[in-house]
Parts: structure tokens; C-alpha cells; sequence
């Protein structure tokens, strides 16, 4: 039989970071104890951001970074999924460009559904590979602990067997009553315990007891561990649960906190992608997900990690940032601050669910079409050819995955837009196609005609009457 593992791995940490101090300064009228945590910097969506195309990036990039053959199945995992009745991995998919005949499944109700999705994929025994991707962008009450500690993230592995960087070695999971924390159906906010009884009763005694029967009934001890990855935010809380398990202090892989904040259900894949960028072959690495039990997941590095790239790495990620000082825009893009933007606008923005889902491939997959007279490549595909007018049904040209460059773009102040001013502009492919695109994540100072630019999966605007997003691709700066 055999040997399944991890093929590769991408992730995803939106560019935008807020500073603590900047958070704690807001604040320092009310709770100035807040100074206390107010180091480094936390990751955020942009106001086009969610859980979805922080998934659909970070499984993009995947599909770029390694051979994949026969993709099965994807699960999406989430505590903050975008819909609660409609299967978030199906656009996640569609956006990926993945084929309709695969499975897809969404899992979701805890801090390890992405530990627990991993197993599973892992231990499945379909043919082919599987893609498991997390991502959280929780919310958090102004001026609490967690709105300083949390963070937005993705990452996506894809499992299977072949060309592995990693193989499974063993996995256990548990389940167990204790919360730590929770969020009810329609509520914002996670409502948390206080943080000693959770390290000591539930960190201290749950992790250890199913982590050590895992190490005996393989052979091994603590000492043989090279990285440990326990995603809590909770000082001390790793080192603690190393030291009961006699697993070496350096092992324990740094939690991130400082640099993008804890991400949720992602948090613990981010942690095993940051694990594996340092790793040596023969490496053990040891994971671990929280809530309502305990995933454990024991991996060991293979031959092929030498020489592996990831298609984002945790380092690049990280490095790859913005720092924002201004705090009500942390608040707006965040949902905290209700802005009122005027009449401008005061639209209906209604989706007719009919039309997208006729024209699926283009808003989804970002589709065009080819002239099969003249090979013009266009978007959208026409009844005719724009460059020779032919009538000839068109030939699918998948422009997600095209580098382009600005052609004329215009900062609008005018138009409503949540982050303004709105960039927008005419964008041409290098295969030919030409069209009117949203430009984001613009610093004006380096943008200009003849910049390089890549294709992003976003929102692009929210329906408030019927609580509905609408998705479509815009045009970002390369680098």
C-alpha cells in the first residue's frame, strides 16, 4: 500500500496588518490595561475579504506550487464560513477552476475543524488527491483581549500519496466536553473562559493524555519530536503542554502571535506550513488542534522537502504586509463601524441568482472566450468576435491565472466604495484580452500605467436587504 502524506501546501495572510499599540491607544481612554498586549501587529480583511477568497487564494497558489493528480475532493473549514445554508466549497472550487465532478464539503463547529478535515483526507483511501484548505476572519468586541489577539489566515494542503513532502506516521482524536470557549448560532462574538482554567484543565491535562498514547503506541517519546505545533495564543500554553509530553523546548514552533494574531480553524495548518518551511528530512512533526476534544496528527518529513517550494510560505506571507495605524478603518472593514457614505449609496444590490448562474464560468472561473477565426482572445466572450466580427462560437480562454498589465486606470472619489477611492481602469492580458476591471490593494505611490498586475478573488458588493455576497475578480499589483 501506498505511503499518504502531504503533497504540498500554500497560504494566505491578507496584506493589511493593524498595530496593537494603534488598538490600544484607541482604547487607552477606557481600558488602558489593554497596553499590556500590545505588542507587534495583527492581520485583517480588507472590506473584500472573508473566509472564501482567503480560501480560494491560498488553494490557488497550492495548485501552482506542486503536481497534483485526479483532485477528488476539497473541504472548506471555517468557524466563520460566509454561508450557513449554501456550500461554501463549491465556489471556493469554482473559483479554483477544480473540476464540478469532485466532492466537496464544508466542515465547521470548532478551532480543529481544519486538524480534523486534515485527518480525514489523510486516512481516506479514495484514489487521487484531496485538497483540505482553512480560513477564519473572526469578529471581536472593541476594546476586548481578542480583538488584539485575532487574526485572519488561510492555508491549504493537499494530501495523497506519490510525491510526498510529509507522511502520515499516526493520528487520534478525541472528543470531550470541556469549552473553553463558544459562539451560538447568530451571535458576532466568541464568548471565552478565563484563560488559567483552560491552560491548566483543558491544555494541560486533555493534550497530554491523548498525545502521550499516540507516542507510546508508535514507539517514540517526546524528546524525538522536532517541531511541535499547538496553536494557542495563551502564554506559556505550548511550552507547558512540551514540557509535560518531555518534548524539547526548541521545538515548539513559534505561534505567530506576534506577527499575524490567532487565526482561527487556520491557525494550526499555518503552524504545521510554518513547520514544514524549516524542516529536514526525517523530521517529526507533531500537531495538534483544540475544541470540544483534541486532534493530534505525528508527520515525518521526507526527501522531497529539500527541495520543495511552497506556493506562498508562512515567511513570505508574513513579509508581505501593510502596516495600518488608522484604527476606524480596522472598525469599518471589520463591520464594527457602520459608516454612512449618503445617498451615493443607497442602491439595491441584487443578485439575480438566474443570470450568474448562467454565466458561472466567466464570474466565477474568470472564463473568456478565443475567436476560432481570428484567435482573438476577449473578455467577456461576445456573440462576435470584437476584433473581426465573426460569428464562431468561441473557444474557453481561463484568464484567472494570466498576467496582465494597466492599460489607463482612475482614482474615483466620487462613486460609494467602502475603501475608497475606487481604482478602476482598463486591464490587458498577456494573451490579448482587454477589459474594464476594480484594481485593489493599490499603493498609489508605485501604481501606474504599464504596472504588473494578477488576479484576485473578492466580494464585490454585499447585498445588506437579502444578507447576500457577490463575487467576482479584480486586479491586484503583482509583488
Amino acid at each position: 500500500m501506498n505511503a499518504v502524506g502531504i503533497k504540498s501546501y500554500s497560504v494566505y495572510i491578507p496584506r493589511l496588518r493593524m498595530e496593537r499599540a494603534a488598538i490600544a491607544a484607541a482604547h487607552a481612554w477606557a481600558v488602558p490595561g489593554l497596553s499590556a498586549i500590545a505588542k507587534g501587529e495583527r492581520s485583517f480583511c480588507s472590506w473584500d475579504e472573508d473566509a472564501i477568497t482567503m480560501s480560494v487564494d491560498a488553494v490557488r497558489a497550492l495548485l501552482r506550487s506542486g503536481s497534483l493528480n485526479n483532485i477528488n475532493s476539497l473541504t472548506f473549514c471555517s468557524t466563520t464560513a460566509v454561508f450557513s445554508d449554501f456550500l461554501n466549497a463549491s465556489v471556493v472550487s469554482a473559483a479554483c477552476g477544480l473540476a464540478g465532478s469532485m466532492t466537496a464539503l464544508d466542515s465547521t463547529g470548532s478551532l480543529r475543524a481544519g486538524t480534523s478535515a486534515l485527518i480525514r483526507a489523510l486516512q481516506s483511501s479514495a484514489v487521487g488527491d484531496s485538497v483540505v484548505v482553512a480560513a477564519d476572519n473572526r469578529r471581536a468586541k472593541p476594546a476586548s483581549a481578542q480583538e488584539m489577539q485575532y487574526g485572519a489566515a488561510g492555508a491549504a494542503f493537499a494530501v495523497g500519496s506519490g510525491d510526498l513532502i510529509a507522511r502520515v506516521v499516526a493520528a487520534d482524536s478525541n472528543v470531550n466536553q470541556f469549552t473553553d470557549h463558544f459562539r451560538s448560532t447568530g451571535a458576532n462574538y466568541d464568548y471565552h473562559w478565563e484563560e488559567r482554567w483552560v491552560r491548566d484543565e483543558g491544555y494541560l491535562k486533555i493534550i497530554p493524555d491523548l498525545v502521550g498514547k499516540l507516542l507510546v503506541s508508535n514507539g517514540l517519546s517526546g524528546a524525538q519530536i522536532n517541531h511541535f505545533c499547538f496553536a494557542s495564543t495563551v502564554p506559556g500554553s505550548a511550552l507547558s503542554v512540551a514540557k509535560i509530553l518531555k518534548i524539547p523546548a526548541d521545538a515548539v514552533v513559534d505561534n505567530l502571535a506576534v506577527r499575524c494574531g490567532d487565526t482561527g480553524a487556520a491557525h494550526p495548518l499555518l503552524l504545521l506550513a510554518a513547520a514544514l518551511e524549516k524542516a529536514q528530512p526525517g523530521d517529526r512533526i507533531l500537531v495538534v488542534g483544540f475544541g470540544g476534544g483534541c486532534d493530534v496528527l505525528l508527520l515525518e518529513a521526507t526527501e522531497a522537502i529539500r527541495d520543495f517550494c511552497a506556493g506562498v510560505s508562512v515567511s513570505q506571507a508574513l513579509n508581505d504586509g501593510h502596516k495600518e495605524t488608522q484604527y476606524n478603518k480596522f472598525l469599518a472593514f471589520s463591520g464594527e463601524l457602520k459608516m454612512d457614505w449618503g445617498m451615493r449609496a443607497e442602491f439595491d444590490a441584487k443578485t439575480s441568482l438566474s443570470q450568474q448562474y448562467r454565466v458561472r464560468e466567466q464570474v466565477f472561473s474568470l472564463i473568456g472566450g478565443r475567436c476560432a477565426v481570428c484567435g482573438a482572445a476577449q473578455f467577456p466572450p461576445m456573440p462576435a468576435c470584437v476584433r473581426c466580427g465573426a460569428l464562431e462560437p468561441m473557444s474557453a480562454v481561463p484568464l484567472a491565472d494570466e498576467s496582465a498589465q494597466v492599460v489607463t486606470f482612475t482614482a474615483d472619489w466620487l462613486s460609494y466604495y467602502p475603501a475608497p477611492p475606487l481604482y478602476v481602469g482598463l486591464v490587458q492580458f498577456d494573451n490579448g484580452a482587454r477589459t474594464l476591471m476594480e484594481m485593489v490593494d493599490v499603493e498609489p505611490d508605485q501604481f501606474d500605467v504599464g504596472t504588473r498586475l494578477r488576479m484576485v478573488f473578492r466580494v464585490k458588493d454585499r447585498d445588506d436587504l437579502r444578507d447576500h455576497l457577490r463575487y467576482f475578480w479584480k486586479a491586484t499589483p503583482v509583488g
